[in-house]
């Protein structure tokens, strides 16, 4: 399967904006897939991650630590991510023709970079989704999209900054977007 990391990248963002909107004003101190982190963690985690990822290609490091999120959120923290979510787009177009583009897991083509990117986003979306109760799953499409690009990460990132769970069995037949959510050590049927 050919995939378009800048398509994949735009679905993906759209997914994280579409559950960030949705989350409940009470919401933000709620636990998530990600047990050792609230809503509000969940969500500055993904924030960071999408400009640590591009901050060798515009040279400005992340607003915070990723693996060390705040607790709490912006007064619009749909703006803010919005806005940094731009950003990014801005800095994996501009390498788009590019041979390749310096990224936190060494050079690679920006089409790659950016699929990178959609997967962060997309798996921290459910994160968020699932915490919240929204009816916002993983689509199988988008799944697929993110399945070669979570085959050569995951475990480069689990191994070498211990940041994904170690994955987990899935059940004969298990669908497409359960079985990514369970290799990035996350329970597909995971509830508050």
């Amino acid at each position: 399967m050919t995939v378009d990391g800048f398509k994949l990248l735009a679905d993906a963002h759209d997914y994280l904006l579409t559950a960030v909107r949705g989350v409940p004003a009470g919401a933000w101190g709620d636990p998530t897939p990600c047990s050792e982190w609230t809503v509000a963690q969940v969500l500055n985690h993904a924030r960071l991650d999408q400009q640590a990822l591009v901050m060798q290609i515009t040279g400005s490091a992340p607003a915070g630590d990723p693996f060390e999120p705040a607790d709490a959120t912006a007064e619009d923290p749909v703006a803010e991510l919005a806005a940094v979510l731009e950003a990014a787009v801005r800095a994996w177009e501009s390498g788009r023709d590019a041979e390749s583009v310096p990224t936190p897991m060494g050079p690679m083509p920006a089409g790659l970079g950016t699929a990178a990117a959609a997967l962060d986003a997309a798996v921290h979306a459910w994160d968020i989704a699932r915490a919240t109760g929204q009816d916002l799953p993983l689509t199988e499409e988008m799944a697929a999209g993110l399945e070669d690009i979570a085959a050569r990460i995951v475990d480069f990132v689990r191994d070498s900054f211990g940041k994904y769970a170690p994955a987990l069995a899935v059940t004969e037949g298990a669908k497409r977007a359960e079985r990514l959510l369970a290799f990035t050590g996350r329970d597909p049927h995971w509830t508050r």
